[in-house]
């Protein structure tokens, strides 16, 4: 019997490819250089990104300069801020440039703010409103302003003292709330989730406190907190805004600083700590400037809502960047309470406080980013 085997042609021996080589992982380096050719897009769609946003703030500044009662022309702001436009000039750099100057700065605190929580939790619902903090610092100016005789909580009217005890009352309550809720969240460390919990069950709380203060104070005094409890900036003068710009100036090092930690964070505490970073150290370090922020914003202008929930999810689409950058958050939390202060001011007939506008819109925002996460 002659057995018969199965002739193999040269072509069979050596076929291009086969189910193992099909099915064979790429190698690293063809990662390494996908991610490399990648980074220039990257790195040109954030710079584009950047001027945009700053080209735009620009022109609701310039927008905002023109509006309102006594409507001017840009030529005529233009000649407004040199100072010897007359009138022109009074209501251009006394009346309407520090509100717009409060705003962006103002904006880019909460965006920061936003952004540093946001990275410490790893939860996009991670802010100083959302978590309590905001409102801590409301509590905190609650409970300084109503005591004092004759209080209408408009620091500009009262003098330099009374601003001086609102920021301080600010910072207390502010403090004061991020240490409860980090000891109430803190469980061999703080989990991101378990801190963003135990911080709306906080806001809750603090919420109800706030309503007891109103309740118990005066009539024209409970009127005004509740007005100002919503965010406005229609009492801001230059002597608001110049201590608000020289606090950010001191911070902004410390700022630029806290980018390398926030970005070790961003790959988990395991990992942040093999690089030799002191994870609850750190983290605590950057809590406290991110209330430092919002509670500066909150002793000038009041709690402002949903600014810095929004703002740093929008800088990172928009940049298209794995992490959440601090520059793009700060420009869009400019760009979102100028843009906000602009539409109150001119909205109906009646001026309305900022904070409305940022919580319509901070409304559906949340909306969307709750059903966007539900799906994800």
């Amino acid at each position: 019997m002659t057995v018969r085997y199965p002739r193999i042609d040269a072509s069979d021996s050596q076929p291009a490819t086969s189910a193992s080589s099909m099915h064979r992982p790429p190698h690293p380096a063809a990662h390494a250089k996908a991610a490399y050719s990648r980074r220039p897009r990257v790195a040109l769609r954030s710079r584009l990104c950047v001027v945009a946003v700053a080209v735009l703030l620009v022109a609701v500044a310039v927008i905002a300069l023109c509006l309102g009662d006594y409507p001017l022309s840009v030529g005529e702001v233009l000649r407004a801020l040199t100072g010897r436009a007359g009138f022109d000039s009074t209501v251009v750099l006394q009346w309407r440039l520090p509100r717009i100057v409060a705003a962006i700065v103002f904006g880019a605190c909460l965006g920061i703010s936003g952004a540093l929580f946001q990275t410490l939790t790893r939860n996009p619902l991670g802010s100083p409103d959302i978590i309590g903090f905001s409102t801590g610092a409301y509590t905190g100016v609650l409970a300084v302003r109503l005591v004092l005789p004759g209080s209408t909580l408009a620091a500009s009217n009262l003098g330099a003292s009374v601003l001086a005890s609102t920021t301080a009352g600010a910072l207390l309550g502010g403090f004061v709330t991020a240490i409860v809720v980090y000891l109430l969240a803190y469980r061999r460390g703080v989990q991101g989730f378990r801190l963003v919990i135990v911080g709306i069950g906080v806001t809750a709380a603090l919420s109800g406190v706030n309503s007891w203060l109103i309740l118990r104070a005066r009539d024209e005094v409970a009127m005004g907190a509740a007005i100002w409890g919503t965010g406005t900036l229609s009492l801001t003068t230059w002597g608001d805004v110049v201590p608000a710009v020289l606090t950010v100036a001191l911070t902004a090092p410390l700022i630029a600083a806290a980018r390398r930690p926030l970005r070790q964070l961003e790959l988990g505490d395991d990992a942040a700590a093999a690089h030799g970073l002191r994870v609850e150290r750190a983290r605590l370090a950057i809590l406290g400037l991110g209330v430092l922020l919002a509670a500066l914003v909150t002793a000038a202008a009041g709690p402002i809502a949903f600014v810095a929930l929004a703002a740093p999810q929008i800088a990172k689409r928009l940049a298209g960047l794995p992490g959440i950058p601090l520059l793009h958050s700060a420009l869009l939390g400019s760009l979102l309470l100028l843009g906000a202060d602009v539409i109150a001011q001119h909205i109906g007939g009646n001026p309305l406080p900022a904070g409305m506008i940022t919580v319509i819109f901070g409304g559906m925002y949340l909306f969307v980013l709750l059903i966007m996460e539900s799906r994800a």
